[in-house]
């Protein structure tokens, strides 16, 4: 049978998403958790990679498997052989139709952006910081030229795999709570480091250092090196992926979505 799980993750001491040689993923970990409660060894397939330090409020991950178990068993017995820092938070079972990561319509990430003089101490590996001021309707006037379908060729990785730089982004909203910014992308699917360098460039534009409308250029150019730094990983949650309604899942976590965001003011 196929089973399909959605999960969740502080990210912070781990080195991303896939397997490595020295089992420090998150894969690593469930995959050892799953094959535990299987008495097999099982091996997932997620709805999309996330790099090193960048933490998920839903992540949805399918297998494959022989053994007959109860639901439950795949949440709560899984969650007993993980590390306090991976919950899973639903399972199902699904037809061998249902790809996690192909059958996906769309996913969102969220990045909080912690803008003040000093940076964080509790929340050091939950957000990003700035310290100089930032402007959040010059952000917002950058960001709303990048809706729609465009070459993100200016925003991928050097090392970024996907076949294609089109991507259709269908959402970036902007918000701030304090002296927090909340960034909210929804993408059909997002090229490596995408959202990280986006929020780079969102930053330079909202000190000062460029117009709104450097973002045109950036994606007439196409041209990596013309684009901000990529910004770090810390604050970058995965916080959706949504899929037909055919299938059932889980609505995408909706806001406030972090717990102890009050504790930021």
């Amino acid at each position: 049978m196929r089973i399909a799980l959605v999960l969740e993750y502080d990210g912070g001491r781990y080195c991303g998403w896939q397997s490595q040689p020295q089992s420090c993923s998150i894969q690593d970990a469930l995959e050892a958790a799953l094959s535990a409660i299987a008495k097999e060894k099982i091996r997932v397939i997620t709805a999309g990679r996330t790099d090193t330090g960048v933490h998920a409020l839903y992540q949805v991950v399918h297998f494959d498997t022989a053994v007959q178990r109860p639901l439950s068993a795949w949440v709560r017995g899984v969650n007993a052989f993980l590390p306090n820092d991976i919950a899973i938070l639903w399972a199902t079972e699904v037809s061998d139709a249902f790809h996690a990561r192909y059958s996906a319509l769309e996913r969102r990430y969220l990045y909080l952006l912690l803008n003040q003089p000093v940076r964080p101490g509790i929340h050091h590996h939950k957000v990003g910081w700035h310290h100089v001021p930032l402007e959040l309707e010059r952000m917002q006037s950058a960001g709303n030229i990048l809706i729609g379908e465009h070459d993100f060729s200016a925003f991928r990785a050097a090392e970024c795999q996907a076949k294609s730089p089109i991507r259709t982004m269908t959402q970036l909203h902007i918000t701030r709570q304090g002296n927090l910014f909340v960034f909210d992308l929804r993408a059909n699917a997002f090229l490596q480091h995408m959202v990280r360098n986006i929020i780079g460039c969102l930053v330079y534009i909202g000190k000062g250092k460029y117009p709104p409308e450097w973002m045109y250029e950036l994606l007439e150019n196409c041209n990596r090196t013309c684009a901000a730094p990529t910004f770090s990983a810390a604050g970058l949650y995965l916080a959706g992926v949504k899929y037909h309604d055919d299938w059932c899942m889980p609505e995408l976590a909706e806001a406030p979505l972090i717990p102890g965001i009050s504790l930021i003011s």
